[in-house]
């Protein structure tokens, strides 16, 4: 009986700690391209936003996966053109943690990869009335997590940052068109080496956890997701700001 007992500790020591959450948001969007207009078009976009993280007990080192996709709708300063962006991003990370204060306080430090898809439509009179976008890049990234108690209630506030360091994009050069990329073969300068001086992105996400069960939490937050890029004499941002609502939960 003793025996069958530490084989149940021993396993249950020796599973993954994994964590979801699963949040919707709406915001403002602020876009900029000027490869299709020179015009500057703010508006309201929607965003959903996934995270799984998995930690092995005897391990210092966690694993994340976020998935993020985005779409707006925009008009320019004379509400008389109208822009629509959609947008898909992919982060993968792994962090070192440290445990603090009694466990309270959690800090996560290293990096992540993170690969882009999306595409800007201008309903504009333009031969090029579309861009498409399209990134890899490898950004530090640091997490916060502190745990605390008011009253009877637990809270987890989290704060996630992850800054631009090196990737890589597409780009058409000033002046290029899609046809002579893709039909005629063309190539000027499409994929372009970036740094965090030509294209200074930038992402933090703000979350407070209620602990309202033993597995599922009530989570609110905000996400700031600020790409930005000038290659290829050409200037491009998406600013989004989304105030977050959803749930997450302990597996």
């Amino acid at each position: 009986m003793m025996r069958i007992k530490l084989i149940g500790l021993l396993l249950a020591a020796s599973v993954e700690a994994v964590a979801q959450s699963y949040t919707f948001g709406l915001g403002p969007s602020r876009i900029l391209d000027t490869y299709l207009t020179p015009e500057h078009f703010s508006g309201t976009g929607f965003t959903f936003l996934y995270i799984k993280e998995r930690q092995k007990p005897e391990s210092r080192w966690s694993t994340q996966w976020e998935h993020e996709a985005d779409i707006s709708s925009a008009k320019d300063r004379s509400k008389n053109i109208s822009m629509l962006e959609g947008n898909y991003y992919f982060y993968w990370g792994k962090y070192y943690n440290w445990r603090l204060m009694d466990n309270k306080l959690r800090l996560q430090a290293g990096g992540m990869a993170n690969a882009n898809i999306g595409v800007l439509y201008g309903m504009i009179n333009s031969n090029n009335p579309v861009q498409a976008r399209a990134a890899l890049n490898i950004m530090p990234s640091g997490i916060a997590t502190y745990d605390l108690n008011i009253g009877r209630a637990c809270f987890s506030i989290r704060y996630e940052l992850a800054l631009p360091l090196v990737g890589l994009m597409f780009s058409p050069n000033y002046g290029q068109s899609y046809y002579e990329i893709f039909s005629r073969g063309n190539y000027d300068h499409n994929i372009v080496p970036t740094t965090f001086i030509s294209a200074p992105t930038m992402r933090q996400l703000f979350t407070i956890d209620w602990h309202t069960g033993k597995k599922w939490d009530l989570r609110v937050g905000y996400l700031g997701n600020y790409q930005q890029a000038q290659v290829n004499n050409l200037k491009q941002h998406v600013y989004t700001h989304r105030v977050l609502i959803g749930i997450a939960r302990s597996l």
